[in-house]
């Protein structure tokens, strides 16, 4: 089984470090954040993995291409130009990397990979959140749904902070932090889809993307079924998220961190 992640946005909204490089390579600990959403599949047991590229996919394809590098010692013989890995202690991954357009949109880099895919089921992700999501468990409940897809869903806390107030006062009597949101719950984006979701997906369509007419077809058809998770979820979207993941990485409390 693969795993699709898509890994080809422009990530405007983290501009402070995106303009150097994508955002999937934006690190935590040390290590690009792909490469944690890596590990997470990979400690259930999926090792074969589709990136959807686009922009600066070379930086994405160096660094895989030259993991030894990034991870081994070695000693480099200049006289005769060669290079001795030691402990090559890497993953067992098995990489496809592939450009799928600059501005291309979500569905569009999907339908652009199909046939890496085939007629099997795969996972598919974005390459800029990490979860403890429970992946066996995800695979599971949606062989049990017969559906199409399935989406993990979670409801997350308010953004901010809340504070209580004596109406009759207005006087301040204690203050909430991050409480509990509105209840509703949102794209986690962890998904397990059959073939069949490529079906919905216009062929040659870039502008396509994969959050709008693709899953509300395939919700009205009654293909859609969702996997609730309730554990730690979050995407790194601005560069606050990337230093709060940094912080819990850096203190030992990386609850992603499940392998």
């Amino acid at each position: 089984m693969k795993a699709v992640i898509l890994a080809g946005g422009l990530g405007t909204r983290l501009s402070e470090v995106t303009g150097l490089m994508p955002k999937p390579m934006v690190e935590i600990g040390g290590k690009p954040i792909l490469w944690h959403i890596m590990k997470i599949y990979s400690h259930y047991g999926i090792n074969e993995f589709v990136v959807c590229c686009g922009y600066k996919h070379y930086m994405i394809k160096e660094y895989f291409t030259n993991y030894f590098i990034h991870n081994c010692d070695m000693t480099v013989g200049l006289k005769d130009n060669s290079i001795q890995v030691h402990n090559q202690n890497v993953e067992d991954w098995k990489i496809t990397l592939i450009d799928t357009g600059l501005n291309t949109q979500t569905g569009g880099r999907i339908k652009r990979i199909q046939k890496y895919i085939g007629n099997e089921r795969f996972c598919l992700t974005y390459g800029d959140g990490v979860s403890d999501v429970d992946i066996a468990d995800t695979i599971k409940q949606h062989e049990l749904s017969k559906a199409a897809i399935s989406m993990t869903v979670y409801q997350p806390a308010g953004k901010f902070g809340s504070v209580v107030l004596d109406n009759d006062t207005s006087m301040i009597t204690s203050f909430k932090e991050k409480p509990a949101g509105d209840g509703a719950w949102v794209n986690a984006g962890y998904f397990v889809c059959e073939p069949e979701v490529f079906d919905y997906l216009p062929q040659g369509d870039d502008t396509c993307i994969f959050e709008r007419k693709p899953l509300e077809r395939l919700a009205i058809d009654g293909k859609m079924h969702a996997y609730k998770h309730t554990g730690f979820w979050k995407p790194m979207d601005i560069l606050r998220d990337n230093k709060e993941l940094n912080a819990m990485w850096d203190e030992g409390n990386a609850p992603w961190k499940v392998w």
